[in-house]
């Protein structure tokens, strides 16, 4: 059975191979971002038909989308929490998303349960307006 940092690990080196990484999910597993509500965008995404559709679609918006400097802050083997950052070009403007993550994830039974991410969001929308 999978710990939680070999869960986020798997997430975080294979965001595009959703094939892969919906494996790490349970059934009923949840991702949420929950200051993107500030910016009245769905924030919350549950259950394996909806997180394929996310995870399938988050990273092709982007060139070179991949997670890099991971940094595990706390490891237990149900709870991981790390900083992670990317660096990718948004296809729609052009403009280099810089991005440092921190996230939460909870395994269950060696799955993904949740990952509940920060992210700051003066870089998102510096990188998605023209």
């Amino acid at each position: 059975m999978k710990t939680a940092k070999e869960l986020l690990l798997g997430y975080l080196e294979n965001i595009n191979d959703v094939d892969t990484t919906i494996e790490l999910f349970a059934p009923d597993a949840a991702i949420e971002l929950p200051y993107l509500a500030s910016l009245d965008k769905q924030w919350r995404w549950e259950g394996s038909d909806v997180l394929y559709n996310f995870i399938k679609s988050f990273p092709k918006g982007y060139e070179d989308f991949a997670f890099k400097n991971i940094q595990i802050l706390i490891d237990t083997p149900e709870q991981v929490f790390a900083e992670y950052q990317v660096e990718a070009v948004f296809k729609k403007t052009g403009k280099v998303y810089h991005q440092t993550y921190m996230g939460r994830l909870v395994a269950e039974n060696g799955k993904i349960k949740l990952l509940r991410e920060a992210l700051n969001l003066v870089e998102v929308s510096k990188a998605m307006t023209v």
